[in-house]
C-alpha cells in the first residue's frame, strides 16, 4: 500500500501535477522500463493506419482523371454522337486553334519566370532603382519589360521586393507592367495580330501608361496601414532547383487552367453565342469595350495567351481588344485572389477597383491615338 501511494504511474493525474522544471514524463530511464516512453510510442502507430486508411480514400486528381476517363470509354457512343455536330465541331476547332497557338509562349514564359523568381535575388531589384520615389516608379514600370513573366509570377515577386524594402508604389508599378510589356508577352500579340502590329505598341504603351499612373497614385494618396507585406520568402527552405522546379509546377498548373477555361470561353462565344449578340455588343463601342474589359476579369487568362483568345473575337474594334489585353494581366478574378493574399484584403478591395478604370481609360487614350 505504501508503494502504491508513493510512486503514482506515470498517466495518473499526480504524473500530470508535475512542475514543468520537473522529471521528464516521457521517459528516461536507462533501463528502459519507464512505461510512459511506451505509452508515447504506442498510439504513433494507429495514427499513421488510419492516415494511410483516409489517404486511401482520398479523392486525387490523377482518381479524377481515371474515372473521368472510365466515363468516357463507356459513354463514347453518345459523346461521338455529340462532337459530330456542326456546333461542336466549330467549338473544337477554335478551342484547338487557340491553345496550340498560346501553349508554346505559356511554357516559356513559366521557365523564365520561375528562373527569375529562383535565381535573380530580390535585393538585386532594390539596389537597382533610384532613391527617389517618383522615378523609381518609371523605372520599375520598364524592368518589367525586360523580366519574363506572368502575372501569376509577378504577385510573390513584388511581395518580395516591398518586403526587402523598395517603395510600394515602385513595387506596384513593377506588379502592373511585368505580366504586360514583357517580351514573351509582346512577342505572342506579335504573332497574335499578324495585321495589326500597332497592336505591340498600343499594348506596351497602354500597359506602361497604367502601371505609371497607379504607382504614382500609390505614392500620393496610399497609406502604410492599406498594405500588409508578406512575412515569408517564397520557396523558403528549398534548394534553387527543387524551388525551381516547384515554381514550375505551380505555375504551369495555374497557368494552363486560366489556359484551358479562357480558350474554353472563347470557343463558346464563337461557336454558341448568337452572332447578332456579338454585333451589338460591338457595334457600339463603349459597350463593347465595357464588355471586353469585364470578360478579361471573368476569364482570368494568362498574359501570355491572352492575345491569342483576344484575336479569336473578330467582330470587336482593335480598341475593345485592347482594353481586354490591358486590363487582364492587372485586374482578374485569381489576381484580386492573389494579391488579397499577399498584401491583404484591404489593398486588394481599393487597388483591384482603381486599377480597373485606369486600366480602360489607358486603353481609351492609346486606341484614340495609336489604332
Amino acid at each position: 500500500m505504501a508503494i502504491t501511494e508513493k510512486a503514482a504511474p506515470p498517466g495518473s493525474a499526480a504524473a500530470h501535477d508535475e512542475p514543468p522544471g520537473g522529471t521528464d514524463p516521457g521517459g528516461t530511464d536507462p533501463g528502459g522500463t519507464d512505461p510512459g516512453g511506451a505509452d508515447h510510442g504506442r498510439p504513433s502507430r494507429p495514427g499513421r493506419s488510419g492516415r494511410s486508411e483516409q489517404e486511401g480514400w482520398h479523392l486525387n486528381s490523377p482518381l479524377v482523371l481515371t474515372l473521368v476517363l472510365l466515363l468516357v470509354v463507356v459513354f463514347q457512343g453518345p459523346v461521338r454522337g455529340a462532337l459530330a455536330k456542326p456546333v461542336m465541331q466549330s467549338w473544337m476547332t477554335v478551342f484547338v486553334a487557340v491553345v496550340v497557338q498560346a501553349l508554346p509562349f505559356l511554357v516559356l514564359g513559366v521557365l523564365l519566370s520561375a528562373a527569375l523568381a529562383v535565381f535573380v535575388p530580390p535585393s538585386f531589384f532594390a539596389r537597382a532603382l533610384p532613391g527617389r520615389p517618383a522615378l523609381a516608379v518609371p523605372v520599375a514600370g520598364l524592368a518589367g519589360a525586360i523580366l519574363p513573366g506572368c502575372e501569376c509570377a509577378s504577385v510573390p515577386v513584388a511581395g518580395a521586393l516591398v518586403r526587402r524594402g523598395v517603395t510600394p508604389a515602385a513595387a506596384i508599378a513593377f506588379l502592373l507592367s511585368a505580366p504586360a510589356i514583357n517580351p514573351i508577352v509582346l512577342t505572342a500579340t506579335a504573332v497574335a495580330f499578324p495585321r495589326n502590329p500597332e497592336m505591340v505598341l498600343a499594348r506596351f504603351a497602354g500597359s506602361l501608361l497604367v502601371a505609371c499612373v497607379m504607382g504614382w497614385l500609390w505614392q500620393r494618396v496610399g497609406r502604410t496601414d492599406w498594405l500588409r507585406p508578406p512575412a515569408h520568402a517564397h520557396h523558403e527552405g528549398e534548394t534553387k532547383m527543387e524551388a525551381f522546379w516547384s515554381s514550375v509546377r505551380h505555375d504551369t498548373v495555374h497557368a494552363g487552367g486560366f489556359l484551358v477555361l479562357g480558350a474554353m470561353a472563347a470557343a463558346t462565344l464563337k461557336a454558341v453565342a448568337p452572332a447578332e449578340w456579338l454585333r451589338t455588343a460591338a457595334a457600339n463601342p463603349v459597350v463593347a469595350i465595357l464588355a471586353l474589359s469585364i470578360l478579361a476579369v471573368l476569364l482570368s487568362i494568362c498574359s501570355e495567351a491572352d492575345a491569342f483568345v483576344a484575336a479569336s473575337l473578330t467582330q470587336f474594334s482593335l480598341t475593345a481588344k485592347l482594353a481586354f489585353l490591358i486590363v487582364g494581366p492587372m485586374i482578374d478574378l485569381k489576381l484580386f485572389a492573389m494579391q488579397a493574399g499577399t498584401f491583404g484584403r484591404g489593398f486588394a478591395l481599393r487597388f483591384a477597383p482603381a486599377t480597373f478604370v485606369a486600366a480602360i481609360a489607358g486603353a481609351l487614350v492609346t486606341g484614340a491615338v495609336l489604332l
